[in-house]
């Protein structure tokens, strides 16, 4: 019907989504400590020591009776601890994240509107 009296109602709908943002900085930071290690190693050294036999009558045969000055030597060896430092990566440490989805609450208020009609009696339809 042309020209009949009309408004139009509206309401407010919530629209919900996500938004992201930084929400802090994760490090890993390698640092060097020094600790003292100690430990033992066996080492060996020659000693010396000097024996004396005396010449019998069954070794004289190989021996030459020469007066004179001399000098013999013998070799001697002594181990002393030794240390050598090898750098061995042992571990491999990494960051890894996981995404999480959570249900969170959201609370809002909405508007609309409600349409009363106020209509005389007598001038109801009955539906």
């Amino acid at each position: 019907m042309p020209g009949a009296p009309e408004v139009v109602r509206s309401e407010e709908r919530l629209r919900v989504g996500t938004e992201s943002e930084p929400a802090g900085t994760a490090r890993l930071r390698k640092h060097v400590v020094t600790e003292n290690v100690q430990t033992a190693v066996p080492v060996e050294h020659d000693e010396v020591s000097v024996v004396r036999e005396p010449i019998t009558a069954a070794n004289r045969g190989d021996v030459r009776p020469d007066i004179g000055d001399e000098q013999r030597e013998m070799e001697l060896r002594a181990e002393h601890p030794v240390a050598a430092k090898d750098q061995v990566p042992v571990e491999r440490v990494r960051l890894d994240k996981d995404e999480v989805v959570e249900e969170e609450p959201v609370n809002a208020q909405v508007r609309r509107e409600l349409v009363d009609a106020d209509v005389p009696e007598r001038a109801r339809r009955n539906r």
